[in-house]
């Protein structure tokens, strides 16, 4: 589970200023000894960033980002400021998948309700009877509702 994963799923980058105007930068960028300046931007140490149009580094990193593959690019750097309960909740599904999203949990079962020798179990599914239900044991429907305040309209 990366930052990655739940802003898409959120279609939210957490890129807007407390004013409503989105945080994006456009232009040239180089990538040059694995880091990329930022500083023209205001960003602040710690703080994610996501970068669009690069063929090696696109994606969210976390500044001062090192590690980054030399490049330069026409692109854009969105400046997020995503919240502090988003990232504990990011670490709190990290940890369910870890407990759920084996292969050989219940919870990844595509049964609802097993029954052998003598032993029987069954699932609630999430959303039963709608569309929600055949994600039932993903971490999206298993936090769907705390997920929720953040969620954006896709276009």
């Amino acid at each position: 589970m990366t930052i990655d994963d739940i802003c898409r799923e959120l279609n939210n980058w957490f890129d807007e200023t407390a004013d409503g105007q989105r945080d994006r930068h456009f232009g040239a960028y180089e990538i040059s000894g694995g880091e990329i300046d930022l500083s023209d931007t205001g960003i602040k140490a710690g703080q994610y960033f996501r970068i669009v149009g690069s063929v090696f580094n696109d994606g969210i990193h976390q500044y001062p980002a090192d590690g980054l593959t030399d490049e330069t690019f026409d692109g854009a750097v969105w400046i997020m400021a995503v919240p502090k309960a988003v990232l504990d909740l990011l670490e709190e599904i990290g940890k369910w998948e870890q407990k759920y999203g084996g292969a050989d949990s219940a919870a990844m079962s595509p049964f609802t309700s097993e029954s052998f020798g003598g032993y029987s179990y069954s699932k609630s599914a999430a959303g039963s009877g709608s569309a929600d239900a055949g994600d039932a044991g993903s971490w999206q429907a298993a936090f769907r509702s705390r997920l929720n305040k953040w969620r954006k309209i896709r276009p």
